[in-house]
């Protein structure tokens, strides 16, 4: 029987993480089953940092950014050694089941250490970049991106009073999904992500191009991946002489309140994790597809997704034949 889970959150934060953890306690607490929350995420797990959860413990977090259980990034948690003592301080404090809420390398820790562990282990995708297969949103992707548009938005003010060349510089090390999104939604004329080829060559001919045709603003969306905003700023500049300037929006990406949809995604995600433990699941990610909760395996989840690679493409393709 179920009786006492633990719940944490790993690697980077991203909006609605709060919303998933008030979801894990109060659908665990109307089971009878005890919730104890993990601070600072593996490391926690391995430092002992175990705080009961209650259903006034998790009031009025579901609009805050971030996340109320802290978060870190665990090199100890990859040795053999500091994952004993995290099984040591499950076991000590009669956990059999646990909700790690994270993307891919907190699902890659996971996976390893339901191997070595008697509990079940099931995941929540937390991350901003929307980069694991098995479901169509990750908590937090959908505010990141609004949050990055929102400032794309008043960038284009700026650009268009001034007649310039905008560099916007977005998250994004390995994957499009912001950029991308952003790029479409805020009617940038260009945008560069790890999943595209580029030359700059070609970027400053359709802007030499464009202002033939009276064209007399441009933005450029940046993937971080690629190349920071500076350089391709600088880049343009040299190339085409026209005046190009850049800004990198950062951190803000991941702060801020949570939009409606990254709530609802974490009520819904938080409860079915409870579900898939009192069910005997383990090893395994709560996703979503076709607006359907399904549960994906750690080793899948980690894995590139082909169907996001091509709505990617997709709308990369969008993106180039609007701005013309």
């Amino acid at each position: 029987m179920l009786k006492r889970i633990a719940l944490l959150t790993s690697g980077g934060d991203s909006p609605g993480m709060n919303a998933c953890i008030r979801a894990v306690v109060r659908s665990a607490a109307s089971k009878g089953i005890e919730v104890f929350g993990i601070m600072r995420g593996y490391e926690g797990l391995i430092d002992g940092e175990f705080k009961q959860y209650g259903l006034r413990s998790v009031s009025n977090i579901i609009a805050l950014g971030g996340t109320i259980l802290k978060t870190s990034r665990s090199e100890r948690f990859l040795t053999k050694e500091g994952r004993k003592k995290a099984i040591d301080n499950l076991d000590k404090n009669k956990i059999n089941g646990l909700v790690v809420i994270g993307g891919n390398g907190s699902f890659t820790g996971a996976h390893i250490l339901q191997q070595e562990w008697g509990g079940n282990i099931v995941g929540v995708p937390g991350t901003i970049d929307n980069d694991l297969a098995g479901t169509d949103y990750t908590l937090g992707a959908d505010t990141a991106v609004n949050t990055a548009l929102g400032a794309m938005d008043k960038i284009r003010d700026t650009v268009h009073s001034m007649e310039r060349i905008f560099v916007v510089e977005v998250m994004g090390r390995l994957e499009g999904f912001i950029a991308i999104r952003a790029a479409l939604a805020g009617g940038a004329e260009d945008v560069l992500v790890p999943e595209t080829d580029y030359t700059i060559d070609e970027i400053c001919n359709e802007i030499k191009a464009g202002r033939k045709k009276g064209k007399v603003s441009w933005i450029v969306v940046v993937s971080e991946g690629v190349a920071t905003g500076f350089e391709i700023a600088k880049l343009i500049n040299e190339n085409t002489g026209f005046e190009t300037r850049h800004v990198t929006l950062g951190h803000i990406q991941r702060g801020g309140s949570p939009t409606a949809f990254d709530r609802i995604l974490g009520a819904r995600m938080g409860a079915a994790a409870v579900e898939a433990l009192i069910n005997d699941e383990k090893d395994k990610m709560v996703g979503i597809e076709a607006d359907v909760i399904v549960l994906v395996d750690f080793i899948k989840a980690c894995q590139h997704s082909v169907k996001k690679i091509a709505l990617d493409r997709e709308l990369y393709r969008l993106i180039k034949l609007l701005a013309t």
